[in-house]
């Protein structure tokens, strides 16, 4: 067989099918629908599948024996925009709760299952843990962009516990510390890295969520860290500074083979962790050459007044700071942080905004990543003082207007999205969005924080493209009422746009240079009523024109009807840049209600009558294309079995061919110049009964195209790029 090129070609070829492909998507699916089996009670919830997809199959028993019968269950974790916390939302399909989500990118990766908002378990069937946060579990993608977080591919540093007494706690305490590998008591000693967790956590929080060993062990391996010892203690203490100088300290001197000399110290933290480490760099300078802060802004606490620069700036040999993206909330504080510093005069490096994490750990370990290779080179050698790759300047305050200002969302023109609630759910106990920011167009829900009286949630930034979304108000699903879209079949919808090159067919063309949008109104001697449809003619349309203009035919799916590919399909905008680009023959489209019980008889008798009775249309069955999908595509395909070569292109979105027995194979094939089959990833639910659909194709030797899977769930990302993909394929060869 031979693969099918995206290359348009303007002469007929005959068609072709890349069998390959389908055999070997095939045996992906056998693996997702393996886990898609009755879950066993000790079985994993969660299944790593190839690719970086994962699925969670929870048994209803397991839930109900843990917190009780639930309406709802999500898997919350770092899945949002920014590896922000989000909700993937499970399914209930016999005795499980399920979901198929991804691709994830590699990386690291931390996740609870709730039920109701409020019920939090823990994963029993996953046996990694998060002290700090009981009910965690973790899980690692694996890929080249997280080789530094994957366990190290030989023998490398060991971590082990010190236990030591405290007197500010007046406890025993214990700290983590990892040695280099080859670690010995011979030749000098080992300067130290002490490195802080967050607040809300401890001293395990950055080897059990934040692979500091893995990170460490790799560092190591590769030349690219120092021979050091890095120490990670608890800093949950009143008085974290004397904690560190008077106990850790010492005790860490006299269990291991370290360096007591204040130039062989370093000491970095992320969020709480970061401002402890800047008022200990404040409060004795000299006591650590290098200091890092991750993800935090002294600012905010009023750290600031009364540094001692000259002794901070003689003293120290590296002072770096860190910071995640808008969505960050030590963002603010940092660019405050900085300001002051600037005045003051005091000598610091700053890594950039990280565009693409958050306040989370895989911002923290990023930061992990760039600052402990600058450590315990030589006065001054830390490395280049500028930006990692990619980051960029902090010149502004993240500010979005004061609540009740402007309608929502509101957008930056760098893909930040900002929404609020009005006053009416000021009484609410839980409110999040649900949208389709996941990987490939998936729907993953954030949390929204009360603002006074309203709601308020900023995700970002969101690659250029179309969204929709709906607000999620205690389990009940709320329309934006202060967002004027809307989508008819979905009335709790709402839509936005973020403009870019990635999204360009899909954005509005100036006023006047598109094509036509009309409400075409027939009566239905199938439905027994006046029905509307879409006609959408192309820019310079000519109604007195001498050749008539073939005509596409575009189905909705199941549960929608005849507005849905205008209203978040944004079919009207995708057309008009096809034409605009000269990428599509000018063609007619009609975008049909395909919800009556004989979908062929309303298509023939009533919808093609009225379309030809008002457009200069062609009657030519070569100049005839239809497409759908979902439920649309199933029609579609029925359509081409009854009527064999009454459209003679053909497109199915999302959806199999359905049976093929007792149909006419050779007049499906005479008829029929195009006939293209498209499918969403392991995440589309039709996508095992579509990867079977085209074996029974093959097998009954109808003539097809498939070109491989197109990325993403059963959901309208998937369609526009199906659209996009198939219109400028037709009427090129047909006349």
């Amino acid at each position: 067989m031979e693969i099918i090129g995206t290359e348009r070609s303007t002469q007929r070829s005959p068609r072709r099918r890349r069998w390959a492909s389908v055999l070997a998507a095939a045996a992906v699916a056998a693996s997702a629908l393996v886990a898609t089996q009755p879950a066993t009670a000790d079985a994993p919830w969660l299944t790593q599948l190839d690719g970086g997809y994962i699925r969670f199959t929870i048994p209803v028993a397991s839930v109900e024996a843990a917190v009780g019968p639930v309406s709802q269950v999500v898997v919350e974790g770092n899945f949002a925009p920014s590896a922000n916390w989000g909700q993937i939302g499970l399914s209930r399909s016999g005795a499980n709760w399920s979901a198929t989500f991804g691709p994830l990118d590699p990386g690291s990766y931390y996740y609870q299952v709730t039920g109701d908002d409020s019920k939090v378990m823990k994963d029993p069937t996953n046996p990694t843990s998060v002290a700090s946060e009981p009910e965690w579990s973790t899980f690692f993608v694996a890929g080249d962009s997280a080789a530094l977080l994957a366990d190290a591919p030989q023998e490398a540093g060991n971590v082990t516990t010190l236990t030591y007494h405290s007197d500010v706690a007046d406890e025993d305490r214990s700290a983590l510390v990892w040695t280099p590998p080859g670690y010995n008591r011979n030749g000098k000693p080992y300067p130290v890295l002490y490195l802080q967790h967050g607040g809300g956590q401890g001293y395990r929080d950055w080897t059990e969520v934040g692979r500091a060993e893995q990170i460490l062990d790799n560092l190591s391996l590769s030349g690219e860290l120092a021979d050091m010892v890095v120490v990670m203690g608890d800093g949950n203490v009143p008085d974290f500074t004397t904690e560190l100088l008077d106990n850790l300290i010492p005790a860490v001197r006299d269990a291991y083979y370290v360096s007591n000399a204040k130039k062989d110290r370093a000491l970095a933290g992320l969020s709480m962790g970061g401002v402890q480490a800047f008022r200990v760099l404040r409060d004795h300078p000299g006591e650590f050459a290098y200091v890092g802060v991750f993800g935090a802004g002294p600012s905010r606490f009023g750290d600031i007044a009364d540094v001692p620069v000259e002794e901070i700036n003689d003293l120290t040999t590296l002072f770096r700071l860190y910071v995640g993206n808008k969505t960050d909330i030590a963002y603010n504080d940092a660019f405050d942080s900085m300001e002051q510093f600037d005045a003051l005069g005091l000598e610091y490096q700053f890594d950039g905004v990280n565009p693409d994490n958050g306040h989370n750990w895989n911002a923290w370990q990023e930061n992990l990543i760039d600052f402990a290779p600058r450590l315990f080179h030589g006065r001054k050698q830390t490395g280049d003082p500028g930006f990692s790759d990619g980051h960029t300047a902090l010149v502004e305050r993240f500010e979005p207007p004061a609540a009740g200002s402007t309608p929502t969302p509101w957008i930056t023109d760098d893909g930040f999205v900002t929404f609020e609630t009005t006053t009416d759910f000021a009484d609410a106990e839980y409110v999040s969005v649900w949208s389709n920011w996941g990987p490939g167009g998936s729907w993953v829900r954030v949390e929204a924080s009360k603002v006074g009286d309203r709601w308020r949630a900023t995700v970002g930034p969101l690659d250029p493209w179309s969204y929709y979304y709906r607000l999620i108000v205690d389990r009940v699903s709320v329309k934006d009422a202060s967002n004027p879209t809307k989508v008819t079949s979905e009335p709790t919808w709402s839509t936005f746009f973020i403009p870019g090159e990635e999204s360009r067919l899909l954005a509005d063309v100036p006023a006047g240079d598109g094509g036509d949008l009309d409400v075409v109104t027939y009566q239905s001697t199938v439905a027994g009523q006046q029905r509307s449809a879409y006609v959408w003619t192309p820019p310079g349309y000519d109604p007195d024109r001498a050749e008539p203009y073939p005509l596409f035919v575009l189905n909705h799916g199941g549960g929608q009807s005849w507005t849905d590919w205008v209203e978040v399909g944004r079919a009207r905008q995708i057309l008009d840049n096809l034409a605009l680009d000269g990428a599509t023959e000018p063609m007619v489209v009609v975008m049909p209600n395909g919800n009556v019980s004989n979908f062929n008889a309303e298509i023939l008798d009533n919808v093609l009558p009225a379309v030809e009775a008002g457009y200069h249309i062609s009657s030519d069955p070569a100049r005839r294309a239809m497409a759908g999908l979902s439920a649309g595509g199933a029609r579609t395909a029925g359509m081409v079995k009854a009527y064999p070569g009454a459209f003679s292109q053909i497109g199915l979105f999302s959806a199999g061919f359905g049976s093929t027995s007792g149909i006419d194979v050779a007049a499906i094939n005479a008829g029929t110049d195009l006939l293209r089959m498209y499918v969403g990833d392991i995440t589309d639910f039709v996508y095992p009964s579509a990867m079977s659909s085209m074996a029974q194709m093959e097998a009954a030797g109808i003539e097809f195209e498939f070109d491989g899977i197109t990325i993403g769930p059963h959901g309208w990302d998937p369609w526009q790029k199906n659209l996009i993909d198939f219109a400028p394929r037709l009427f090129h060869d047909a006349s």
